[in-house]
């Protein structure tokens, strides 16, 4: 009888540990993922890589890249840099290799940098794009000619399907080259950067010709389909030890942003309409206090310049995350949450994206904006209208993974790993769009977290499920 009793007890108690293993996962409970990258250092690749290989010919165009030339991508701006002589500014470009039939004339720039003196940077602008069409283009006449071609994003529509790829803090490491090869294989459309480019600055005095290995290096992508920019704490590249005093004097010359098209005053903060998509591009190291040109800008561009009805998908960059349960730069962007969380609640922002973290985060839709110093409400609570934040710092720099995370897990982290790799964003329609994180150290189609999000204005349904 004793043994009945006792057999019941046991089972009553595996019930019970089963209910309440049932109810945490029903709950949503958050995952820190044990997986673990390789355990050797992560370096620069070498100067004799051929990924940093200069192209053959004399003053050959090099270090070519494009992004877009207005807010919809019927201009698009492509740059280059001739080393050996200023050469031609002008692009030919047209429907097929031998259709040049169009041509436009750009501008070009140098710059100093301490010891270094930068090689003929060209920007030209290629105008009267059609949507949604493949073009070839041309540079380096009376030289070396080389060809390349992208293809424009569709015309702004509530339903054009469109693939983001998602990189930040790239760098130029072995684990940098992986990361590249796994989006190239993934197949995007075009690339939301969140910051963090070369990581020249890591080099003694700056050393700026790691800013054109880091250029030839991602050539293979930026080339063919654009790159929208941001820009981080690597792109400050202030040092008065050296003199410079020229806050993000390298990146200014070398990336230039469609930032008058947006109504901004300053490069580092814009907006761009590519499909169903109005991205928004923020500035963490720029001023964002009240009254302060950012300031102004954004509230301006989400009470008058966002239309939800033409392009749904409200997406927003910055290099700092405000939601970071990583002791790795914890909290640094606390003061922007401040200044500018309820604003992206009340626009029911889909998803925010940032970097500097190295390392991966999802978050779930919460928001702490009750939160007034006083009310002790200083927990994050659930929040249908709130986005999803997503760290994607993780492109595989020479600074290593951010590998320590806070514990425990706090309940807005969904998913979080200490693993380099790169996400993808696959809008289908107005209401629904794919998500997925690749790590790197698995198969290039292998994906380590993925997730489908719905649209906050046309179907904000508990996506968190």
């Amino acid at each position: 009888m004793g043994m009945l009793r006792w057999g019941a007890h046991l089972l009553l108690l595996l019930l019970l540990l089963a209910a309440a293993t049932w109810t945490c996962a029903g709950a949503g409970a958050g995952v820190t993922s044990e997986y673990r990258r390789k355990l050797e250092a992560t370096v620069d690749m070498p100067l004799d890589a051929d990924v940093f290989r200069v192209p053959p010919g004399y003053n050959a165009p090099q270090q070519v890249h494009i992004t877009l030339g207005d807010q919809t991508g019927t201009a698009m701006t492509v740059s280059w840099v001739t080393a050996n002589e200023l050469g031609s500014n002008t692009v030919r470009y047209g429907s097929s290799p031998e259709k040049l039939d169009r041509a436009a004339e750009g501008s070009h720039t140098r710059y100093d940098y301490f010891n270094y003196t930068s090689g003929f940077i060209h920007h030209c602008t290629l105008t009267g794009l059609t949507h949604a069409t493949k073009y070839y283009y041309a540079m380096g006449f009376d030289h070396t000619v080389r060809t390349f071609s992208f293809t424009t994003p569709p015309k702004p529509a509530p339903d054009a399907p469109f693939k983001f790829g998602l990189i930040g803090d790239l760098g130029q490491t072995f684990d940098s080259n992986s990361t590249l090869a796994h989006y190239e294989a993934n197949g995007g459309d075009a690339v939301l950067f969140v910051g963090d480019l070369s990581y020249a600055d890591n080099y003694p005095l700056h050393d700026n010709n790691r800013w054109d290995t880091w250029a030839r290096f991602v050539e293979r992508s930026v080339a063919y389909q654009p790159w929208i920019w941001t820009a981080g704490n690597h792109e400050l590249d202030y040092a008065p030890e050296l003199g410079e005093t020229v806050p993000f004097k390298p990146f200014t010359h070398r990336y230039p942003t469609p930032y008058r098209a947006a109504g901004s005053t300053e490069p580092f903060w814009y907006s761009v309409k590519i499909a169903s998509a109005h991205v928004i591009v923020l500035a963490s190291y720029s001023a964002y206090g009240k009254y302060t040109p950012q300031w102004t800008w954004l509230q301006e561009e989400l009470a008058t310049r966002v239309d939800r009805k033409l392009t749904p998908w409200l997406i927003v960059l910055m290099h700092s995350p405000w939601y970071n349960s990583n002791n790795y730069h914890y909290m640094e962007g606390e003061t922007m949450r401040v200044q500018f969380e309820r604003w992206l609640v009340d626009a029911k922002v889909d998803v925010v994206l940032a970097g500097h973290v190295h390392s991966y985060e999802r978050s779930r839709r919460f928001a702490n904006i009750e939160y007034n110093i006083v009310n002790g409400k200083a927990t994050p609570a659930a929040n249908v209208d709130a986005p999803v934040y997503i760290t994607i710092g993780d492109g595989g720099n020479i600074e290593g993974i951010a590998n320590n995370f806070t514990v425990p897990q706090p309940a807005y982290s969904a998913f979080r790993e200490a693993s380099f790799g790169h996400a993808t964003l696959e809008i289908k329609n107005r209401t629904h769009a794919h998500y997925a994180w690749h790590r790197n150290h698995d198969g290039a189609k292998a994906v380590a977290d993925a997730v489908w999000l719905t649209n906050r204005y046309w179907m904000p349904t508990n996506d968190d499920v």
